[in-house]
């Protein structure tokens, strides 16, 4: 069965061409043309991946983006302007997976496409592990469910993931590149300041204090730690 996507641009002409690229790769898609109608096809069936334009009328992609994610843990895309570095930092704190800007090519979009389902496979199949416990942070991997002192806390599916890498090996430094790939089960060639946003909102969950991190330790020239 083909993977079903749902798009959602304003720009008819982008929402047609990019549908159409899409369906010849083999994927079942539906569009939307603004945000209302993005949630209410979101709501009315079941998606693995969502591809999302920042920019639209009547709720704008990142006020979706908020409210899937609150609902759903479907993998989300976000469609923004090449330059725009807010919006892209915004839709990653809201718990979007991946943001590729505009103007994009369609196989740069398919192979975005392909890894967020390797990686949503993997996530099935992944879970013979049990629990992973790390100075109060409690990692469950069966359950996808993370507490931190004994109280449960809300993590995105992206931010879970790296929490588990991290936690793999406790006290070992990964860098940014290391960490991207393994979210991406590829080779990672995207932005590596999409890790440091994935930190920074584990260490607002998870720190006592997350501007003296002591959990999610940065080792400068290198990467990040778990400590205990």
């Amino acid at each position: 069965m083909s993977a079903r996507i749902l798009l959602v641009d304003d720009e008819r002409d982008l929402r047609e061409t990019v549908a159409y690229a899409l369906r010849r790769e083999g994927f079942d898609v539906r569009t939307a043309a603004d945000g209302q109608a993005a949630l209410d096809t979101a709501r009315a069936a079941a998606f693995e991946v969502v591809i999302l334009d920042v920019m639209m009328p009547v709720l704008s992609g990142l006020e979706v983006c908020r409210t899937l994610r609150a609902e759903s843990d479907v993998p989300i895309i976000m469609l923004t302007a090449r330059d725009a570095e807010v919006d892209r930092v915004l839709g990653l704190e809201l718990g979007a997976d991946d943001y590729i800007g505009k103007p994009f090519s369609t196989p740069e979009l398919v192979s975005r496409i392909r890894a967020v389902l390797r990686r949503r496979e993997l996530d099935r199949v992944s879970m013979a592990a049990t629990t992973i416990e790390v100075g109060g942070v409690h990692v469950d991997l069966t359950r996808h469910v993370v507490t931190v002192d004994g109280a449960p806390v809300r993590v995105t599916p992206s931010e879970f993931k790296v929490l588990a890498f991290l936690g793999s090996e406790p006290g070992r430094v990964f860098s940014r590149s290391q960490i991207m790939e393994h979210l991406w089960d590829a080779t990672f060639v995207g932005d590596a300041r999409a890790c440091d946003v994935h930190i920074s909102s584990l260490r607002r969950k998870i720190e006592r204090d997350p501007a003296h991190p002591g959990r999610i330790v940065t080792v400068r020239g290198v990467g990040y730690k778990l400590a205990g």
